[in-house]
This record gives C-alpha cells, sequence and structure tokens, in this order.
C-alpha cells in the first residue's frame, strides 16, 4: 500500500528543525584537541595497525584522528605483512623506518626509510616489510564515512616521492629560505591532477619542511587541521601552539609539542602555531592536512604574522 500524500507530508515534518540564526556561530559540536602519539606505539615489535583515534574526542561515529582525516602507524615485522582496505579516496604514506615493497592493484612498489607516496581509491593492498619497518599513513576514510560515500572513481594517479627526490629539492630552496627568513622552508608534494590546487591529492595536502639549525619559523594559522609527523629532529626542536596571538604577534598561553622523531601531533584548526629549532641540526616535519578539500573550497585562509 502507497503512503498517501497527507500521511507522508506528516511523517516528513517530525523531521523538521529549526535554529535561530546565531545558534551556528557556536554549534554544540567538540573541537579538534592537540594531541600528541608517542613514537612508542609502533615499537613494540609487533606486526599491526595502530590508528591515531581521537573520535572519543571530537565525536566522530568511526575512527578518526580529525573530522575528515584518520592518521595510523603501520607496525611491520621483518619478513612480515599487513593488508589494510578501507573506503578512502586519498592516502598518504610516509616511510619512517626500513624498507619493504607495497603490492597495489597497479602493481609492486619499493620502498625504504624517508620515502613517501599516494594512493587513490583501491580494493586493498598488502605492504610487506624486509627489515623492521614503519609507515605513516593517513587517509581521508573519516570523510567519506561522513558524507555517507564508498568511493570507486580514482582521482589521480598514484604517485612516489623518493627520499633522494625529497632530499634534492629542499636542498633547492634551503638556502634562500634561511636567507630570506620565510615563515616556512620547505615543498609542496603535489601530482598532475591536483596541479590548480597544490595539494598533495584532491583532499589532502603534505609539505615536507626543514626547520634549520639554531632557527624560528613564526607563527602561522590556517582553517585545515594538520597532523604533523617529526621526521627528525635535535633536542629542544619544538611547535608552540595557540588559539590566539597578542597585538605584536606573540602566542598567548601556547602549547608545546616537541618534535620526537618518528612521533605525531596534531594541529587545531584555526590555532596559530611556530616552530623551534634549538639544536645544531636541522630536523624535518611532514605534516598532513585537510587542505585539498579546503583550498577547492576556497576557505583555507592561510594568515601569517607581520614581521
Amino acid at each position: 500500500m502507497s503512503t498517501s500524500h497527507a500521511s507522508l507530508n506528516e511523517l516528513w515534518q517530525k523531521q523538521s528543525l529549526s535554529w535561530e540564526y546565531g545558534a551556528a556561530a557556536s554549534p554544540d559540536i567538540e573541537e579538534v584537541p592537540i594531541r600528541a602519539f608517542s613514537a612508542s606505539l609502533h615499537e613494540a615489535g609487533v606486526t599491526e595497525i595502530i590508528k591515531l583515534d581521537l573520535s572519543d574526542v571530537i565525536g566522530t561515529s568511526t575512527p578518526a584522528t580529525t573530522p575528515s582525516l584518520l592518521a595510523n602507524y603501520l607496525a611491520i615485522q621483518a619478513e612480515d605483512q599487513i593488508r589494510v582496505e578501507e573506503q578512502t579516496s586519498s592516502e598518504v604514506y610516509f616511510v619512517m623506518r626500513g624498507q619493504g615493497h607495497t603490492e597495489t592493484e597497479q602493481g609492486v612498489l619499493d620502498w625504504k626509510q624517508g620515502d613517501a607516496f599516494t594512493l587513490p581509491c583501491h580494493q586493498g593492498v598488502t605492504h610487506f616489510a624486509e627489515v623492521d619497518s614503519a609507515l605513516y599513513w593517513v587517509h581521508d576514510g573519516p570523510l567519506m564515512s561522513y558524507l555517507g560515500v564508498h568511493p570507486d572513481k580514482p582521482r589521480f594517479e598514484p604517485a612516489y616521492y623518493s627520499k633522494e627526490y625529497l632530499d634534492g629539492e629542499i636542498s633547492k630552496i634551503r638556502e634562500a629560505g634561511i636567507r630570506e627568513n620565510r615563515n616556512r622552508n620547505g615543498i609542496i608534494l603535489g601530482n598532475p591532477a591536483s596541479e590548480k590546487t597544490k595539494t598533495m591529492t584532491h583532499t589532502m595536502w603534505s609539505l615536507f619542511n626543514v626547520l634549520p639549525k639554531q632557527s624560528v619559523q613564526k607563527p602561522h594559522r590556517h582553517n585545515s587541521v594538520a597532523i604533523d609527523l617529526a621526521v627528525s629532529a635535535g633536542p629542544n626542536t619544538y611547535t608552540m601552539i595557540a588559539k590566539e596571538v597578542d597585538e605584536a604577534g606573540n602566542l598567548i598561553d601556547p602549547f608545546r609539542a616537541e618534535w620526537k622523531p618518528n612521533s605525531v601531533f596534531v594541529t587545531p584548526p584555526g590555532w596559530w602555531h611556530s616552530h623551534h629549532n634549538e639544536s645544531d641540526v636541522d630536523a624535518y616535519v611532514f605534516p598532513v592536512q585537510d587542505a585539498g578539500l579546503q583550498t577547492y573550497l576556497r576557505t583555507l585562509d592561510i594568515q601569517f604574522i607581520k614581521d
């Protein structure tokens, strides 16, 4: 029996809600916290996926580090393997230690410490380690879950960024960045399909950033959330994070996130942050953000502290 127009109207009307316009300025939604994830999580000596899950804090219905992204550590013991299958449209990997290869639908990719690569949607891949290995893996599964979609069409081709490529590109801009005291001194990674947005994939962005020894990179902010992997760093290398700055551009009541090699910390969207290296060695960080999506929506809004 079909539902009559009148009864359908009554049924659907039960779902109707409204709010006064000003309520949108402060919706009842959880904020993304500052959070650090120790490298010890992937040094336990077992093969496993370690989800850097903050869903209980940010209120998502599925595991998530931010509302749109889930970061993971993949720990793979020597001569072992691990298979991953997630509903994602974009995946970013960085090899924190070890070497091995990944079997994909397109073929086999060899990787080693310091390499990065990206994958579009797929039916699952298997990672094999020749020696004790750990990968940093970030994907947009939480965004797909929120939208209620199952991606089935690749939006870009897989890309591989070797350690040699990353180091070579950094070397081209390092000295000029120091000389000009640039706010950030790094290279934005990309692929041909995301050339217009200048992002690593259509939803995610990543910067391979060098923080030269005895230097400070002044505060900036953006509406994308950042999940930062400290690739390498000496002692007393850290990021200061604060919600607000004073009239002089100084961070107000900042939180200090230490750069411990192969560890991760979260910088909330819209918060000001500066990088500090008080050691005698260069430090490197590999942040992954939802800035591909933010750039496409024209909402990224990067701001820098003025000199």
